[in-house]
């Protein structure tokens, strides 16, 4: 039987990270957008508390810091939203290359 080792853990992290990533360059929705950058958050979570429970399993370091991580993302997905929906209201779209608010 096979055990589930620091290396699966990190390929998974870097496959989400990577489609996070992916999300957050090529898609026009800001919403798409948003949510991307909450997947490659949570691939460096996932990446945290593996290096912590297979590197240093005594310490709590990585499960710590990924609790600082997901409350700054609830902060940031809040944030984030409210924006959206103000832009939405002024412009009636979410596409990323239509919003130009600086512009004159």
């Amino acid at each position: 039987m096979n055990n589930i080792g620091l290396e699966h853990y990190l390929i998974l992290s870097a496959i989400l990270f990577s489609i996070g990533l992916y999300g957050a360059l090529a898609k026009r929705n800001a919403i798409v957008i948003l949510m991307s950058i909450e997947i490659m958050l949570n691939a460096v979570n996932i990446a945290m508390v593996a290096f912590s429970r297979y590197i240093v399993p005594e310490q709590l370091t990585g499960q710590v810091f990924t609790i600082f991580v997901l409350v700054v993302a609830a902060a940031e997905a809040a944030v984030g939203l409210a924006i959206v929906m103000a832009i939405y209201r002024n412009r009636e779209t979410i596409e990323s290359t239509d919003i130009d608010l600086l512009k004159g």
